[in-house]
């Protein structure tokens, strides 16, 4: 019997070809279907049958000797290649794949050293050598679609794509007209590199096998681009040649779930969907798209508390409908819709459509597989810490209490640090070290399904959650040039027990070092590193090396302060104090000794007697110098006495006020002769200025508790008893005698009020 090849070019993530590939499949009822994929992994392909296996999901293949080294190929329930199998599936007919082997695709294997030194080294030289791309592919054949709907008119292939296949109720025999509008365009193309050369070379010769193996017809489901030069006659001795020498890795394949947001990546068949939400939903609506599609809009924004009546989508539907007239379109699209609902639903305001559009076009579909299904390398590992750690994945929230003392405390928290650091928020620490000690921790642990998604993409740093951690923190170092995010990474790596990137990022926050003389940057680096040692402490980590760098960056800091802070604009003045306090914060958490802490204090009392220093600076300095007992009460009062003194310029006054106090207001509470010189100063303010200073005196109050205001108030009180009301009995009744800007202190006092 004479055998039919019959070959459908498809769109990948296409619906209406989907659709109509299910369609053609029905009426061909082939005895066996050849799809576009791997070839060496079509033993994965039952896997799709099973009730449990619910898309958006990905075939996983990697080098069984190199997890890191990994391909993807999604599929969405919209993907003529998932459709096509289902059908073959579903009618018992032999499918499988005929694309090149997965390790064509993988990167070439390379020897290297597995001490920590020898990854460390490499890392560093591929951060200064930049990969090359493995394929370059010409504009036309990355986009046919585009190419075919410039030539029809259209500025871009998605609407093209929509009206001729997606949407056309009629788009007649469109496999055939497919076919011939890509061998047009590929006439005009020259030879084609050497990778997509190989690959069509291996397909025709996977057809060929097949029909001398098969008796009846064939169906062939590939990319559109890829029909003229599988129908073409080509022999079997120049295809293989092109196959000569071919890469030799074991490789290992599992399926793993994928999301809807991923779909929207270029990644393994062709290019990203632009709205996979309404592929979907063009899916599963067929005819009935439009009007449910409208209804899922004011569905949406009905829960997000918007008014949106059934009339409106009346509306919307006949002005969508309108609009596809006017621009001579067969059916509206999500375009037409989308201009549609802005209009009636959101009165014109494109904002509040941008409130859920994401959910509409994108979607938050999770994919899953089944059971039986071989895991990926980083979710077997996952599972097995997860066993041997007594962790249930979960996806209500609990709390976990952990002891890093003891061995259980610690193997949990380094797991969960490790997972931070691939993206796989399982918990949510809440305030490490601060009311407990640095030997305990507090999370809370709730698991998504999105995480499972997230590891197997971070397999490319690894097979073990370990490996991965460290690779990917390893890359985003390599990455980084700032002191301060440096440093906060190297804390991540000590804080999940990553050797190999600690080290890696130890002598880049080194190196780096060595060459920035920015104040700010190198103030505000002290802090992270501060919290390194403290971890250290904690978690018996060595971090010996780290007191020589934070010794040199806060020597270069604090010579870099008195020039620093001269002359700032407001932004640079306030990350200059953000600085100093955490500086100063890192100083006391470490008990520096005096080889540090004595310059430091001498750069703050430099900042403080110049007069060239911005006001909230010296602002800042003052209160650290005298919270150190390096400036007395009686000083103190008296330089916030001369800083707020009537010859003072009024923003200058206000700077170095909010300098000392912002934070601190509690001081007031204890220190009669501070709370006096500011007493003088209210008084002294114009009804005009005063009142230009009460956001500064609200934000400043706000930092205290009801209680403290209390107690302030009662000073207050009792100041202004003697120096003011002189014996007036301070009674609710008697507020209104008091001098006006009094009165709106007290009232800023009593209601707590907010900046």
């Amino acid at each position: 019997m004479a055998q039919v090849v019959s070959y459908f070019g498809i769109r990948h993530h296409g619906p209406g070809s989907a659709r109509r590939l299910v369609e053609a499949l029905e009426a061909l009822d082939p005895s066996l279907v050849l799809i576009e994929g791997p070839s060496d992994v079509s033993d994965l392909i039952p896997y799709l049958g099973e009730a449990a296996m619910v898309p958006p999901v990905a075939l996983l293949a990697y080098a069984a000797d190199d997890p890191s080294s990994a391909s993807f190929w999604p599929f969405a329930v919209f993907s003529p290649e998932y459709q096509a199998i289902r059908w073959a599936l579903a009618k018992s007919k032999p499918v499988r794949f005929i694309d090149l082997p997965v390790s064509w695709r993988l990167k070439p294997l390379t020897e290297e050293g597995g001490d920590a030194e020898t990854a460390v080294e490499t890392a560093i030289e591929e951060t200064q050598t930049p990969e090359p791309e493995p394929h370059v592919r010409s504009a036309i054949s990355r986009d046919p679609i585009g190419a075919l709907a410039h030539a029809a008119g259209y500025e871009d292939g998605e609407s093209w794509w929509s009206d001729v296949i997606e949407q056309n109720p009629d788009s007649g025999p469109i496999f055939a007209a497919l076919g011939d509008a890509m061998g047009a365009l590929r006439k005009d193309e020259g030879p084609l590199e050497s990778f997509e050369a190989a690959r069509e070379a291996h397909m025709r010769l996977e057809i060929a096998r097949a029909e001398k193996e098969t008796e009846g017809a064939i169906a062939v489901v590939c990319g559109a681009w890829h029909v003229p030069a599988l129908k073409e006659k080509h022999s079997q001795k120049d295809d293989k040649a092109l196959l000569k020498a071919p890469p030799k890795r074991k490789i290992a394949a599992t399926w793993a779930p994928w999301t809807a947001q991923r779909l929207s990546f270029e990644s393994g068949y062709g290019a990203g969907v632009a709205a996979p939400g309404w592929y979907r939903h063009l899916w599963q609506a067929g005819n009935s798209a439009g009007a449910r599609w409208l209804t899922g809009i004011a569905d949406c924004l009905r829960k997000d508390g918007h008014l949106v009546s059934t009339a409106s989508v009346i509306e919307a539907q006949r002005l969508a409908t309108t609009l596809a007239a006017l621009r001579a379109r067969p059916q509206p699209g999500f375009e037409e819709f989308r201009e549609a609902a802005i209009a009636c639903f959101c009165h014109g305001e494109p904002a509040l459509w941008a409130t859920v559009s994401r959910r509409l076009l994108i979607g938050n579909e999770v994919g899953s597989i089944p059971d039986g299904v071989p895991l990926a390398p980083l979710l077997e590992d996952l599972k097995r810490q997860q066993s041997k750690l007594k962790l249930k994945p979960e996806a209500l929230e609990r709390e976990l209490a952990l002891d890093l003392r003891t061995a259980s405390g610690l193997d949990r928290s380094t797991l969960l640090h490790r997972l931070m650091a691939l993206n796989v928020n399982w918990g949510l620490l809440q305030d490490a070290g601060k009311s407990r000690g640095t030997f305990r921790e507090r999370w809370i642990l709730s698991w998504k399904p999105e995480f499972a998604v997230e590891l197997v993409e971070n397999l490319v740093y690894g097979a073990t959650i370990e490996q991965a951690a460290s690779g990917r923190l390893m890359s985003q170092l390599a990455q980084t040039m700032a002191l301060p995010e440096l440093a906060d990474q190297v804390h991540r790596a000590l804080t999940a027990q990553l050797d190999t990137a600690a080290a890696f990022g130890l002598k880049r926050l080194s190196d780096r070092a060595g060459y920035s003389s920015d104040c700010t940057e190198l103030l505000s680096t002290l802090a992270p590193l501060a919290d390194i040692v403290r971890y250290g402490q904690a978690r018996e980590t060595d971090t010996s090396a780290m007191g020589d760098l934070f010794a040199r960056l806060a020597i270069g800091g604090a010579m870099a302060l008195p020039h620093a802070a001269r002359g700032l604009d407001a932004a640079a003045a306030q990350g200059l104090c953000e600085s100093l306090r955490g500086a100063d914060r890192a100083f006391a958490l470490l008990e520096s000794g005096s080889e540090i802490i004595e310059p430091w204090q001498k750069a703050l009392s430099d900042v403080l007697s110049n007069s060239a220093s911005t006001a909230i600076v010296a602002g800042v300095a003052a209160r650290l110098l005298y919270q150190a007992d390096r400036l007395t009460a009686e000083s103190a009062a008296t330089e916030l006495s001369r800083r707020v003194s009537p010859g003072t310029p009024l923003a200058d006054a206000a700077g170095f006020f909010e300098g000392f106090f912002e934070g601190q207001a509690d001081r007031l509470l204890y220190d009669t002769a501070l709370r006096t010189s500011v007493d003088d100063w209210i008084r002294s303010l114009g009804e005009e200025d005063f009142v230009a200073m009460l956001p500064l005196f609200r934000r400043v109050f706000s930092a205290l508790d009801r209680l403290q205001r209390k107690r302030l108030l009662s000073h207050v009180k009792g100041e202004v008893q003697e120096s003011v009301l002189q014996g007036l009995t301070l009674q609710a009744g008697a507020i209104d005698a008091w001098p006006a800007h009094v009165n709106e202190i007290v009232r800023i006092l009593n209601a707590g009020a907010r900046p």
